[in-house]
């Protein structure tokens, strides 16, 4: 096997030395060649999958690596599928980047390969963040749009997501379709990377302002933010795109005293003050915390190099320090999802049990999003991991129901139908807006209306554990994983007998000993495990990064707030036990 691999390496790579590659790449594939045979290796062994999102790799010279070529040969692969599914008609596609290095170049070539296929190119004028692509699709009334990120990936990371004409990520069976047409590009003579009688329009100002007056009316709460305009909010893009936006959304809500992170406010590619530029990660947001302690600030919002996902921390009161406190993911969305349904039936926007109105989450998110869901006599649906997933259910209800908000555990949000992909810059206005209610409600902070919200519906608590598997090998070990999991599961988790095994990709559960159907959603390779006491364990390779994820659900009822801290190490322990029994720490 490894020497037909060895085979198909020098292959590929010859032929990069023999094609119309500029000599800059040639010289790059000759040194690997000469010097490092690991590194041809895994530049070539593969041939960057166009997945269901995109692409995704690491920058560098090889078929299997982000640089123009690839670029060009999947943007070429789109083109030739919008040309079959809109024929006879003007196509008209919006470009956007975001801060990481080569994203500006990558995003040229996309315009100008769409451009050279005659397309109408929409291209931002400088980085913007990801939601604000997927609103100029519809704004702009395209067909399609690509945004050039590897979000919240390392440095060496970029990628490219294309999007349909409703501003969603692409789903079956137009993702299908377009990797049958990107496969089919074989070699860069089919790629049109110049001429044509398409062209690139510079978009900016104008998009922005449109933007920011739909994230504005989405206030829920205009006189509680002005009750509370000078509370204390440090902001840090992590150096990426959400400091063109975010700081001018929360001075359109009404908050007048945000305070930046000076050194995170730089554009850089490289992300010099963070290890990874991911706001899941407690040291990327090191800086951030450290300038709330030295104001007194009440909280910290951070969000991802292409300002879709947000991290967040809260003050917490002096008799526990006074600190500040990381929320998660999970622990975010239970905010928002209680806030705005509160907020809209206080508002009478909203009709209880009619069927009308309807959230979304994925199934590795919290339960307890769906039980406050349910309390409120509204709809929650659940979605493989993906928001994509999460758009194509508003699509399907467009016109039938009314979408109010949904998100995932992994810090992604999204509010309202404007936008349908995960938007950091509306989520970090609405949980501003959230915490100048509570104070304005005498709620407190957002950590006490947390709270009340386990003492209302239970204490519902998440782990994550993500096993990294780097390179050729370590994907063939993710799949080992996986198969060894799905062979034998668990039979108990924490001391609690598991009663049911959901396999998304086999499209069945196995509940008490009895194997049911369970194809309601597309085929996904996910495994679930749910015990006695209602503890749930997810398992997943990652979509977009060499790693395979385990989820953790446990919870207890919380009779007050006084008794948080016992059950919140109860339930510590019990993700730390579960960890163990699986191998995992």
């Amino acid at each position: 096997m490894e020497n037909n691999v060895d085979k198909i390496v020098a292959q590929r790579a010859q032929q990069w030395l023999d094609g119309g590659y500029d000599e800059q790449t040639k010289a790059a594939v000759r040194k690997m060649m000469e010097n490092d045979p690991k590194e041809l290796t895994e530049s070539f062994y593969q041939t960057l999958e166009f997945g269901t999102g995109g692409l995704r790799g690491i920058m560098g010279v090889g078929t299997n690596r982000m640089n123009i070529y690839t670029v060009g040969m999947a943007t070429q692969g789109l083109a030739n599928y919008l040309k079959k599914s809109f024929p006879g008609r003007e196509i008209k596609v919006a470009v956007a980047h975001d801060c990481r290095n080569n994203s500006d170049l990558f995003a040229r070539t996309t315009a100008d390969v769409f451009a050279a296929n005659g397309f109408t190119v929409y291209l931002f004028d400088a980085l913007r963040p990801t939601p604000e692509l997927s609103f100029a699709i519809r704004y702009l009334g395209c067909m399609s749009g690509v945004v050039v990120t590897a979000s919240h990936n390392p440095k060496e990371y970029n990628g490219y997501k294309a999007y349909w004409n409703d501003g969603a990520q692409v789903i079956a069976p137009h993702d299908t379709n377009i990797i049958d047409e990107v496969n089919k590009i074989s070699d860069i003579s089919q790629v049109k990377f110049s001429g044509g009688d398409g062209k690139v329009v510079s978009v900016g100002e104008e998009v922005d302002k449109a933007y920011l007056d739909m994230v504005a009316s989405l206030s829920l709460s205009s006189e509680a933010v002005k009750a509370q305009k000078d509370m204390k909010i440090v902001y840090t893009p992590i150096h990426g795109t959400g400091v063109r936006l975010v700081p001018a959304a929360l001075k359109r809500f009404g908050f007048e005293n945000v305070i930046h992170v000076p050194q995170q406010d730089v554009n850089d590619g490289n992300f010099p003050t963070v290890v990874s530029p991911n706001p899941e990660e407690p040291s990327a947001l090191k800086l951030a915390l450290a300038k709330a302690d030295e104001t007194g600030a009440d909280l910290v919002i951070a969000t991802d190099p292409d300002a879709d996902r947000i991290g967040i921390a809260v003050r917490q009161p002096a008799s526990e320090g006074g600190g500040m406190l990381l929320l998660n993911g999970n622990q975010t969305g239970t905010l928002l999802t209680y806030y705005l349904l509160e907020r809209w039936k206080e508002l009478g926007k909203l009709h209880p049990n009619d069927g009308k109105e309807f959230m979304v989450k994925t199934i590795v998110t919290t339960e307890l999003i769906a039980r406050i869901a349910a309390s409120f006599g509204v709809e929650c649906y659940d979605v493989l991991t993906g928001f994509k997933f999460i758009a194509a259910v508003i699509r399907e209800n467009e016109g039938k129901k009314r979408f109010i908000g949904g998100g995932e555990e992994s810090y992604g949000y999204l509010i309202g139908d404007a936008v349908r992909d995960k938007d950091a810059v509306a989520s970090a206005s609405m949980v501003a807006e959230c915490a100048a209610w509570a104070k304005s409600t005498g709620k407190g902070s957002l950590l006490d209306l947390l709270k009340e919200i386990y003492v209302k519906y239970g204490f519902f608590k998440e782990g994550l554990v993500s096993v990294v598997r780097k390179g050729k090998d370590g994907q063939a070990e993710i799949k080992r994983m996986m198969v060894d999991f799905r062979n034998q599961p668990p039979t108990e988790l924490a001391g609690s007998k598991v009663v049911e095994v959901r396999d998304y990709l086999g499209q069945y559960k196995v509940v008490n000993g009895v194997k049911e159907a369970m194809d309601h959603l597309p085929k996904s390779d996910v495994l679930q495990f749910v015990t006695e006491d209602s503890t749930i364990v997810s398992v997943r390779p990652s979509g977009t990064e060499p790693k395979i994820k385990f989820y953790f659900g446990v919870r207890e009822p919380l009779a007050d707030t006084a008794q948080y801290d016992t059950v919140n190490a109860q339930l510590g322990e019990k993700i730390e036990r579960i960890k163990k029994e699986l191998r995992l720490v």
